[in-house]
């Protein structure tokens, strides 16, 4: 199957046609599945006391989360137009479905779920996926941010082990009045339960950043409590024990009535879950060089949370970390999102008696480290110095989503992006004609899939396709920050941008700072006249960043200089 000429429309193939059959037709031997093992059991270790969290901290049990990721993600992954997409709850989703639960219940949860994914699917068959991806980068950074505020917010209470008589507001203000007057009822006990998974989480990461960081701190921050016999409320005194297999599929309550007090959760998480499975596959895309098919996505992404209704979970989309953790650990295609929710099961079947004893205080530290990972922080710095309608857009979505509601500040910002892209477009003297602005969904051609080109610990390569100050910027500025080994050199591939405005070469010239505090170095290959010039405007040159003519030239120049380094390091240590 070839990828469609320019210009051409893609065939109904090409648009749906899942990615698992793509990698099946190429010939899936031996070395393939073994990759895909490895990396679908470390996404597995780092999604078990995620999904557990997530489903926590929305206000349902976590055996809910277990489910979304077992059923939602095998789905995501056997239907999806991404290889290496992993899908399953999301830190993202706490806010909508915590609401959507104190709203109308559990039950109203599962028909609203339902419902965003026939939404979901219907946005795929309308080839709506090409579109979705492109909503403005200062309003992805606003709502993350407000997002993760909001989650910290409502982890205060487990963090501090606190009693609330009234039960804990979800507007955030009140919240923290009632936070504030039951300041007398903290556990130092969980205080410090909590304190100890977050170090733990935050020296690993550091230290031993191969190690799952998450699971362990929960696992010793258990024993603890258990062998200390500390004062801290857990999983099994909250929720009682785990099951220990998947429920039997039911239908939610399908009624008018029902329907009709679903149907606004239904369309936030509609938006919402668009947004953040496609944003996902795009950084798996930038990762590998592969193309993902965003409408097929979507159709998946609908069938998934379908499935995941049936069998009480809660919203399934693409998961920024875990899809990130997916490719850096050698996954050579879809097989490996099934392979990890085959062992969230077989860990469910086995562990769940032992996952009662997990203390709430551990997974809020859990969270609040999921939280603070969220927040883009020098990208938000970043946007609010460098542009006054980038500001404007970001700080309208930001106080919104907290304030008022997170769909209508997606919907205000992305109106006022819009405005600030005719502004920016109608003031561009030049765009390079080497791509479209929103370029259609290709095939992948049925060629090997090398996952050593993607997985090499010291050089991490991305390319960018469209115009870069939208869907791909809000992808590049944080993908350092989802790898947990940090890469020795960075290589952006220009190549496919056809127009870079100077808000996106300054998120560039940020990251190229990231690498310099890290002791590594940006590489930048493909860039034409315009792009170079801008790039060069605002400071991105030698030392800061190198330029190349192509991928293979910067590779091979990363790779001589950290052989140089490492060279002038042992001459060093060997006393010159």
């Amino acid at each position: 199957m070839n990828p469609p000429a320019r210009g051409a429309s893609p065939s109904f193939s090409e648009q749906y046609l899942p990615k698992l059959v793509t990698v099946l037709r190429e010939g899936y031997g031996r070395r393939a599945l073994r990759a895909d093992l490895i990396a679908g059991l470390t996404v597995a270790i780092v999604a078990l006391p995620l999904s557990m969290a997530i489903a926590i901290a929305s206000g349902v049990g976590p055996e809910r989360g277990l489910f979304t990721a077992i059923v939602g993600g095998a789905l995501v992954s056997a239907l999806g137009g991404s290889r290496f997409q992993i899908g399953g709850p999301a830190g993202a989703f706490i806010v909508l479905v915590a609401v959507c639960v104190g709203e109308i219940g559990a039950g109203g949860l599962a028909t609203a779920v339902l419902m965003a994914g026939v939404f979901l699917a219907a946005a795929g068959f309308l080839r709506l996926g090409t579109y979705v991806k492109y909503i403005p980068y200062p309003v992805t950074v606003g709502f993350t941010a407000a997002i993760a505020v909001i989650i910290f917010a409502s982890q205060v209470k487990d963090l501090l082990g606190m009693t609330l008589p009234g039960g804990e507001p979800a507007a955030l203000w009140p919240k923290i009045e009632a936070l504030w007057a039951a300041r007398e009822t903290v556990t130092w006990a969980a205080v410090a339960i909590a304190a100890g998974a977050v170090a733990v989480i935050q020296g690993l990461k550091r230290m031993r950043p191969h190690w799952p960081g998450l699971l362990i701190a929960v696992v010793l921050a258990s024993v603890a409590a258990a062998v200390l016999k500390l004062p801290v409320e857990t999983i099994g005194s909250r929720f009682g024990a785990l099951p220990r297999l998947l429920p039997a599929p039911s239908l939610p309550d399908l009624s008018p009535a029902a329907l009709m007090r679903a149907l606004p959760y239904a369309v936030s998480f509609t938006l919402l879950g668009a947004i953040e499975s496609l944003l996902s596959a795009v950084v798996a895309d930038g990762m590998t060089g592969r193309h993902h098919r965003s409408n097929a996505e979507l159709v998946a992404q609908g069938v998934a949370n379908i499935g995941s209704a049936l069998f009480g979970g809660i919203m399934v989309t693409g998961t920024i970390a875990r899809t990130a953790t997916n490719v850096r650990a050698g996954a050579h295609g879809p097989v490996a999102g099934i392979i990890h929710s085959a062992f969230v099961l077989l860990f469910m079947m086995v562990f769940a008696p032992l996952a009662s004893a997990i203390p709430l205080a551990a997974l809020a530290g859990v969270l609040a480290i999921v939280a603070w990972n969220m927040i883009e922080k020098e990208e938000f710095w970043m946007l609010l110095r460098t542009s006054s309608g980038d500001a404007l857009v970001l700080l309208a979505t930001f106080f919104l989503v907290i304030f008022r509601d997170l769909t209508e500040g997606i919907l205000v910002g992305f109106v006022l992006g819009a405005v600030l892209f005719i502004r920016r477009m109608s003031e561009a003297a030049h765009v390079e004609e080497r791509a479209p602005l929103v370029p259609e969904d290709q095939a992948d051609e049925l060629s090997q899939y090398d996952s050593g080109a993607a997985i090499g610990r010291d050089v991490v390569v991305y390319r960018i396709k469209g115009a870069f100050f939208f869907g791909a910027a809000t992808t590049v500025g944080a993908v350092l920050d989802r790898i947990a080994d940090r890469p020795r050199a960075f290589v952006i591939d220009f190549t496919e941008v056809p127009f870079l405005d100077s808000s996106a070469a300054h998120s560039v010239d940020l990251l190229a700072r990231k690498m310099a505090r890290s002791g590594g170095q940006l590489y930048l290959c493909g860039t034409g006249p315009e792009i170079r010039r801008t790039l060069l405007s605002v400071g991105l040159r030698a030392p800061r960043a190198r330029y190349a003519h192509d991928i293979d030239e910067a590779v091979e120049a990363a790779r001589r200089d950290i052989a140089a380094a490492e060279a002038e390091a042992a001459v060093t240590e060997n006393g010159g």
